[in-house]
Order: C-alpha cells, then structure tokens, then sequence
C-alpha cells in the first residue's frame, strides 16, 4: 500500500505537470470564428436592407455643424425636422472604402494583434465604477489604484489580447486628470494594445504628447499607434452626439484608430423585437462607419455594434442573458457578411458574485460571441455586476475560460496521423489499450488543454488538497501576482518626462 508521504508527492509532480506550459499551445488567441450563425443569408440581407431604409428614410438628427457640412459634400440629403439622410449609394460606398483589416499595434510588436476576417481575439472594456475588493469581498467605488492594478495583472493574462480600462478612477474628478492618468496606467503597466476614451476632444492632443515619450518621441505614437479610441459617436435612436464626433474628428487627425460603439438598449432605446434591434443598431453603426470613412476614407475603425438587453419587467440590464448571446452573434455574422471589422460584448454578467449564474452567463455570451467569429470580443474578461464592477479574481477565472474557448474554436484537425489507424491496429494487437503510446503522448501535447483553476481530482484528493473551489485559486493567483508583478515599461526618463509636463497622480 502507497504511503501517505508517495501520495503527496505523486500530486505534487501531477500539480508541477499541470503547471508545465504545453510545447504547443491547443488553444491560442485569434482562432478562426464565423462556425455559429443564428440567421439565414435571407435573414441577414432583410436586416440590412432595413438599416439602409431606415438611414435613406430618416436618417440621422442632431448633426453637429462641421460633419453636416462633410456629409452634405459626399452626398447626403437635408431633411425634415434638421435631420440629414444617408442614400444608400452613400453607405455603400463607405463600407465599399473602408478598412478590412488592420494591426492592432502593442507597443512590443510581439502582442500587436490583426484585426478584421475570422479570427477573435478577447479582450476588455467598460467603465466600472466599483471594484470587488480583494480583502473585503464587496463592492467599492473604483480607484486610479484599482486601474493601475488591474492593469498589471491583466499584463500577465495571455488570452487578454487588448486591455481597455475596465474601471473609472472615482476619486479623479477632473476629466482632463482623469483622461490623462488613465493613459499613463495603461502604459506603465503594460505593453499589450491599449484602449480608452476621451471624455472631450480638446483632451486628446496632450494625451497624444505623453504617448509620444512613451513611444519614443514627438509624432512616434501617430507612426505606430498602439492605443485606440473608444467613442459612442451615434445615440440612439439615429442621432449623433457632438462631444463624441469631436472625439472622432481629432482622433482621425491624430492617426488613433477607434472602435465606433453602438449601444442601444432594446425595448428603451431600439425596437423589443429582436429583428428590429438588429435592423436600427445596424443603420446606427453604419452611420458612424459613413461619418469616419466620409472624414477620411479607409480609416481604422472596428465596427462595434453592441446589443443590450434589458430586463422589460423591471428596467433592470441583462447582460448575461440568452438574448444578448444570441444577438451579439447575430451581430458578429452581420458585420463579418459585410467584411468589416468586428466588435461585439460578451462575459457580461449580471452576477455580483463570483458564482454558479457567474458562470453560467459569461461562459454562454462569450462562447456564443466567438463561435459566431467576432473579431473583438469586448467586455469579456473581468466585469461582474452588469458592467457597474470588475473584479480581480474575474479576470483570472475568465482567461482561463478563454482557453475553453479558443479550444472548442480551434476544432478537430482531420489528418491521417490524427485518425489513427495505425495506432489503433497497434493497440488492439498489443497492449490492448493506448496508455503510454507515443500517438497518445503527441496528442497530449498537441490536442489538449490543462486548467490551473479547474479542479479535476477526485474528492478525496480535493479535500486533502484545501477543498478550495476556483475563486479561492483565483483569488490567490491574483494576489500573488499583484504582489509579485511590477512591470518597469516606461524608462526613468520617460516617467520623469511625463510627470514633469501632466499631473500624474499615482
């Protein structure tokens, strides 16, 4: 009979194999996407002909001056009520101009990421105003610590393939400060593609000179940019926001690719009916894609038409919900069938605890997001509380569920190695089984993923192990990366150079 003493070494050395990084990675980001489609090629062709109907018809109010004046010039139509209309000749020809695919630069070259065809990548975004304290375990108002920290630890995370700030330093209240330190989080402490927004345009000049000394010097950034633009230039219904095109104007000016968000919510701001949804969401997006492609054609920009549900008994948002997995991926088909690129949000649960409806919410939207081939998944990793928190132990807990993911995208490779015939004559004629065959041995490496948080012992094990569940592994994963990972991504000079020239306040 084994020893007590054999047995805790044996699950050590099975701990220290888990542990192992695979030679090959199974499941790496950017698998191909686009398997999932919710709607017919009729269905998708009746939706966008009703966006066209829609922008040729009503088109869009509120138009600020200046675009007004771009628009009527590429042949966009006065109307009644102020309103400006968009033929469909015109958003055709912008979709026809505008950019397929792009590099998502990382300040190292090793993270920049392609957007646009079939691949997904997840990464982050919102604008939480509470973090799921570590110590506490409750929420509190977000810190510009919290967005430094976050930051560090999803530097750390491989299937986080962009971070956006995830959370509003509530205790910056001026917006210049805040927009400035909220830059200089980013690119302290990582050098992954980043992302953020402007709360006004004016600010984006300053914000621009600080990437320069982090790039390397004046104009560096706009040669190379390695941060986009998060703007809701559209509002909805089919008007535009002035502040938001500001943004648009000089950001395009500045060479920031930007990611146009719509966010309609339905039964509030867009038709219940999820073919309505569908249908205005669409036109709402695509005339921010005729706004950029008419201010500069062929500009940058990810196509992010994002769907939001809300619960139309109480008001309450949804985004765990199965009408949000279905019309996020209804999105992606719809954005990839006009071969554009594709952002679209998932892992928005509504969950505050880490917990069962947890996981049950993020692993459907973000599975559904990405089978259906959307290039950028928003909003997936770390975001609890309907996107009002974010959590540290989240983001752990959601890279891994990644790795599922990108497993279950990557697929089965059907090869004559693979299908095994002669592996199988050798098993039946031999040994009778396929434990320790060398055919195994490749396929462990090659075909399989192996969780870290995820536990796959038996009970027995489990209990003499701790009897943790996977937020207390994430939980201590986080803290000890917090404790143990100080990326030093700007120089001294750098950092001197910025603080001398903006008011940085961590």
């Amino acid at each position: 009979m084994a020893s007590d003493g054999n047995r805790r070494s044996g699950r050590k050395a099975r701990h220290a194999q888990r542990a192992a990084k695979p030679e090959v990675d199974p499941c790496a980001p950017g698998q191909v996407g686009g398997f999932y489609k919710p709607l017919t090629e009729a269905e998708v062709s009746r939706i966008y002909d009703t966006a066209l109907r829609l922008l040729e018809t009503l088109g869009m109010g509120e138009v600020p001056d200046r675009l007004r004046r771009n628009l009527l010039a590429a042949g966009a139509l006065e109307a009644e009520q102020d309103r400006v209309l968009l033929p469909r000749g015109m958003v055709e020809n912008a979709i026809s101009t505008a950019a397929k695919t792009f590099t998502l630069h990382g300040r190292d070259a090793a993270r920049s990421i392609e957007v646009g065809g079939d691949r997904v990548f997840f990464g982050t975004g919102g604008a939480a105003v509470q973090t799921l304290d570590l110590e506490s375990g409750v929420y509190r108002p977000s810190t510009l610590a919290d967005l430094h920290d976050f930051t560090r630890l999803q530097d750390t995370l491989a299937n986080v393939s962009w971070f956006t700030r995830c959370c509003v330093a509530t205790d910056v209240p001026d917006v210049l400060d805040l927009d400035v330190n909220t830059a200089y989080a980013l690119v302290k402490n990582t050098t992954k593609p980043v992302a953020t927004s402007f709360t006004l345009a004016e600010h984006v000049a300053p914000i621009v000179s600080l990437l320069d000394i982090a790039a390397g010097g004046p104009g560096a950034f706009s040669e190379r940019p390695f941060l986009k633009a998060h703007i809701s230039p559209v509002i909805s219904p089919l008007r535009y926001g002035e502040d938001a095109v500001d943004v648009v104007y000089e950001c395009v000016r500045h060479k920031i690719p930007m990611s146009c968000i719509t966010a309609a919510q339905a039964g509030a701001t867009a038709p219940a009916t999820l073919a309505g949804f569908l249908a205005q969401s669409l036109a709402e997006t695509l005339a921010s894609l005729v706004m950029v492609n008419t201010i500069q054609p062929g500009f940058p920009m990810v196509f992010s038409n994002w769907p939001f549900i809300v619960d139309l008994r109480t008001g309450a948002f949804a985004g765990g919900s199965g009408e949000t997995a279905i019309l996020n991926a209804a999105s992606a088909q719809i954005i990839n069938w006009l071969g554009l690129p594709s952002g679209v949000a998932a892992s928005m649960t509504d969950a505050k605890a880490i917990d069962a409806q947890y996981g049950v919410e993020k692993g459907m939207t973000s599975l559904a997001a990405a089978l259906a081939g959307g290039n950028l998944i928003y909003e997936s990793s770390g975001m609890t509380a309907s996107l009002l928190g974010a959590s540290f132990e989240a983001f752990v807990l959601d890279n891994e569920m990644h790795s599922h993911t990108y497993r279950a995208l990557r697929g089965i490779e059907v090869t004559e190695g693979n299908l095994g015939f002669e592996a199988i004559c050798q098993s039946v004629l031999g040994d009778g089984h396929f434990l320790g065959s060398s055919h195994t041995y490749e396929a462990m490496e090659r075909d399989y993923f192996y969780p870290a948080l995820a536990d796959r012992t038996e009970p027995r094990t489990w209990q003499e192990d701790g009897a943790k569940d996977a937020w207390t592994n994430a939980r201590e994963q986080a803290i000890e990366t917090l404790q143990t990972h100080h990326p030093a991504y700007l120089t001294s000079e750098q950092d001197e150079e910025i603080r001398k020239r903006f008011r940085i306040l961590y």
